[in-house]
């Protein structure tokens, strides 16, 4: 089955062919300001290829229904929200399209090809500029009775802030500015972690201990195998490792070691929403 996958962003729409594999690496393009230019986007895509498609799969944010076809909720792409979108990109693209939640792709490569595949009881976090997730349960993605399971990132922790304001490394170098005035990169803000920095040490284990405390009342809610860690920062060195250690100290405190749940950083990382998409697609076209 060949497609075309588009992964839909709040700055870039990334996209690729699918032929049982991402075929000839990922492309971008910024993400337009209106549907229709989307549209044309997405169009001047298919006309570069110049190839027949078996369809288009989409990876989007926002609370995908199947069965209105439409995407509900809310995200940094508000125009594509709130109508049959499906049914209108058939129509203009004469080729069949499905469409996922972004991190439910995720989700789905790991599952189907990526660490996750040989569990089946397994959550997904995704850290990216908020905390996105899914889950799957005894084998299957749980969507929850308004399609709105995996929404970690509302979360609150001790402190009644939500989870995306405090478990990702965007959200720290927020802070960093903030107390200093100086603009540092994710990667810059580990290395001065590195280096034993107070300020970086101070908010990364901040944001290391929110995070082990979610997974945490996760695990003893919902007894998992795995929870893998997904998003640009899931490629830090040591990311999983610093949240096992935690979560265990956690679990000990309370005498329930025996809880502990598998930590793992995602295989496919950036590629991982587009192809979770196509996964997506071959699942509801099969």
């Amino acid at each position: 089955m060949i497609l075309l996958t588009f992964d839909i962003g709040g700055t870039f729409v990334k996209y690729s062919r699918w032929n049982n594999g991402l075929a000839g690496g990922t492309n971008k393009f910024k993400t337009p300001q209106t549907y229709n230019e989307l549209k044309e986007k997405m169009q001047n895509v298919l006309d570069v290829f110049e190839e027949k498609f078996d369809g288009i799969a989409i990876s989007a944010p926002g609370v995908y229904n199947p069965e209105t076809r439409e995407i509900g909720g809310i995200s940094a792409v508000p125009y594509i929200h709130d109508f049959p979108i499906v049914d209108d990109l058939e129509k203009t693209f004469n080729l069949p399209v499905s469409i996922e939640n972004d991190a439910n792709c995720a989700g789905l490569c790991e599952k189907n090809i990526g660490v996750a595949q040989n569990y089946d009881n397994v959550a997904c976090l995704v850290l990216g500029t908020g905390v996105g997730g899914s889950l799957f349960l005894n084998g299957s993605l749980y969507r929850g009775s308004a399609n709105r399971g995996g929404e970690f990132g509302l979360t609150k922790n001790k402190t009644s802030n939500i989870l995306s304001q405090s478990g990702t490394i965007v959200k720290v170098t927020d802070k960093y500015k903030a107390i200093t005035d100086i603009t540092l990169s994710g990667e810059e803000i580990y290395k001065l972690y590195s280096e034993g920095d107070q300020l970086a040490t101070e908010l990364i284990n901040n944001m290391y201990d929110d995070l082990a405390l979610f997974i945490y009342n996760l695990q003893v809610t919902l007894d998992l195998e795995l929870v893998v860690i997904g998003g640009g920062v899931s490629a830090q060195e040591g990311f999983a490792d610093a949240l096992k250690i935690r979560v265990q100290d956690l679990l000990e405190k309370e005498g329930v070691a025996d809880f502990m749940v598998e930590i793992k950083s995602s295989q496919y990382k950036n590629d991982a929403n587009l192809i979770g998409a196509a996964t997506a697609f071959e699942l509801e076209h099969q």
